[in-house]
């Protein structure tokens, strides 16, 4: 078997260590692995499964002889070494919103459109982790019925904010309620804004799940409301999804179509539903608490559905779409 040097970028974060993690655990064909940081967190030991792994300053030179990379960076930092990967001919893999919406840049999720990786320039963007949520939950819906309109409402874990997120959490637990990643204080509070308002006054993180999820399912037209709310959750995030279709769609079939879908486990029986506690450090995307519109009730569904940010919604689709590479020869 052909074996591959791979970089990541931000081995020492959050979703950095989870890429690790999966590369091993999924028995990806590793040459050589390379993970590279910032100067404050070069020369740092990250060991998992007995096995020590040194973080590297990142530099311009660092792309030499790679051939796959994986980005888990701030978008500006990723767009300042792009033209080093691109010099030194590696395909980048990225998880930061630098190209998601760039035309020709592909924006991947593997169950739904695969096909896109074909279009690859050197190249492909990871969708943001509530994008890839909810579009898992939804496509064998939207395959069978069309998906027209959805609202949507997140409850996102701190973990989406990185390590810094989780250990302020961890912090005004025990009773510091000092903040300086999020705008107030989290511990035992909501905080219904993620990323920046803009004019419309919907936050950057709201329009993303909207300008992304149209980019994915190459339907210019789809109609997608968002509120974004940041919840003291260490991991997983969940929504709450109210989705109408084109065509008539039941609870029944919609269960049918959920139970047989690909990275979707259907948790949905009044007794048992999807919550943090169970996806947290899980691969699928959870859903259940179907249930029929009560006023468009042939053509509309709510739905509730959670899933690991730091995995799905990053790490492993990143994965995911490189093992799409290698398997089809992109």
């Amino acid at each position: 078997m052909k074996t591959y040097n791979l970089a990541i970028l931000g081995g020492s974060g959050a979703v950095g260590y989870e890429m690790l993690k999966l590369l091993i655990d999924r028995n990806f064909p590793i040459k050589n692995l390379y993970l590279f940081a910032s100067k404050k967190s070069a020369g740092k030991k990250i060991t998992y499964k007995d096995k020590s792994y040194i973080i590297k300053e990142l530099h311009n030179s660092s792309f030499k002889d790679i051939d796959i990379v994986l980005g888990a960076i701030d978008a500006k930092i990723m767009k300042s070494y792009l033209p080093a990967i691109m010099q030194d001919g590696a395909i980048l893999i990225d998880n930061s919103s630098a190209f998601r919406m760039e035309k020709g840049i592909p924006l991947v999720i593997p169950e739904i459109n695969p096909q896109d990786i074909y279009t690859h320039k050197g190249i492909i963007s990871n969708p943001n982790c509530a994008t890839i949520i909810a579009l898992t939950a939804l496509y064998p819906l939207h395959q069978h019925a069309h998906i027209k309109r959805m609202i949507v409402s997140t409850y996102q874990a701190v973990s989406g904010a990185g390590e810094k997120g989780i250990n302020e959490l961890k912090e005004q637990i025990q009773g510091s309620f000092a903040h300086q990643v999020f705008p107030y204080p989290i511990a035992f509070n909501l905080i219904p804004q993620i990323g920046d308002f803009e004019q419309n006054d919907y936050t950057s993180e709201e329009m993303k799940m909207q300008n992304e999820g149209r980019k994915i399912l190459h339907q210019n037209d789809l109609s997608i409301s968002c509120t974004c709310v940041r919840v003291p959750v260490y991991r997983s995030h969940s929504l709450s999804i109210y989705v109408e279709f084109e065509k008539e769609i039941d609870v029944s079939t919609a269960k049918n179509l959920l139970a047989d879908a690909k990275g979707v486990i259907l948790l949905d029986d009044n007794t048992q539903y999807p919550m943090p506690l169970y996806s947290s450090e899980k691969d699928d995307v959870y859903v259940g608490r179907i249930r029929q519109d009560l006023k468009n009730k042939n053509h509309a569904l709510h739905l509730w559905c959670c899933g690991d940010q730091l995995r799905k919604g990053a790490a492993l689709n990143a994965v995911q779409i490189a093992e799409l590479l290698i398997k089809n020869h992109v």
